[in-house]
């Protein structure tokens, strides 16, 4: 590899490193002012309205967060009538988690508040800058999705 290009490849990673924190405070902002619910737990949602059913080892491994850490999750959602567990028919050792009616409301209303809090913050944005940001996220979240997704290996108990 060049230097050239090891350079730019560090500069890729001081932007894409730059990017999560301004997204990520803007979106907790947002989230906190309309829910008690923190991030983890919408995106336990988000990914519940994605999949319909997904056991807890599921869930854990589609967010990299530890099996604990999901029961913790999935405990408050239950408390807050967002989700429920299901029990598998063909093996009682697994936990199935759903989406309730309620929870799928209020994770839309939620969502459509965040949508609209960003929406109108990029309509500020000139139509040059809004042709810009399309593109330019179009094409991070395509490569992203592609360098970010972590191919099976044995031993791993995530399913992909």
């Amino acid at each position: 590899m060049s230097e050239n290009a090891q350079i730019s490849i560090d500069k890729i990673v001081e932007n894409l490193i730059s990017i999560h924190p301004l997204l990520s405070k803007n979106f907790t902002r947002a989230i906190r002012s309309k829910t008690n619910l923190n991030p983890g737990s919408l995106f336990i949602l988000g990914l519940l309205k994605k999949y319909t059913v997904l056991s807890m080892t599921e869930i854990g491994c589609k967010l990299s967060m530890p099996k604990p850490h999901v029961t913790a999750q999935i405990d408050k959602l239950i408390a807050e009538e967002m989700v429920e567990r299901l029990n598998d028919p063909n093996d009682r050792r697994i936990i199935n988690i759903r989406l309730t009616d309620n929870g799928l409301k209020d994770f839309e209303s939620i969502k459509l508040e965040i949508t609209e809090e960003l929406r109108h913050r990029i309509e500020k944005l000139s139509t040059e800058k809004i042709e810009r940001l399309y593109a330019a996220s179009a094409v991070a979240r395509e490569i992203l999705t592609e360098i970010m997704i972590e191919p099976s290996t044995p031993g791993n108990d995530c399913k992909r």
